[in-house]
């Protein structure tokens, strides 16, 4: 009865071979050298638009954005939510409520205002004239 294990034990090699297993020793290393055996066993696949999408609507993004008229404003869109907090240099935080919007981005509450496309947006606050901002890179 002992035997059985031994022997599969012995067997368990050639069988991993037969089977496409690499030794250990041969497994990549770094994710550059997992990536190039995908690529060259032809299993690497790009991501589809509808992936990518995906990931975005689902997930939080940060942002940078430099004004026209000297404001920095750092905005988190919590996409899940459907709204986006932006944060001033003074430390004042708003949060907005996503709209519909023909193309690109649209926030807003009450008093604040947030549209844009790409990386150019305009920004809404009381008492002040809507600006132009730049995402940064």
């Amino acid at each position: 009865m002992k035997t059985v294990p031994l022997v599969l034990s012995l067997l368990m090699p050639f069988v991993l071979m037969a089977c496409g297993g690499a030794p250990r020793d041969e497994m990549p290393e770094t994710g550059a050298e997992a990536r190039e055996r995908a690529v060259e066993a032809n299993v690497a696949r790009q991501r589809t638009g509808a992936e990518i999408q995906d990931r975005i609507s689902n997930r939080i993004v940060r942002a940078e954005y430099t004004c026209i008229n000297g404001e920095r404003l750092s905005v988190v869109f919590d996409n899940p939510r459907e709204m986006a907090t932006v944060r001033m240099l003074d430390g004042t935080a708003v949060d907005l409520r996503q709209t519909r919007a023909a193309d690109g981005i649209w926030y807003r509450s009450s008093q604040y205002d947030l549209r844009g496309v790409g990386r150019d947006a305009t920004w809404t606050a009381p008492e002040r004239d809507p600006t132009t901002c730049t995402a940064l890179s």
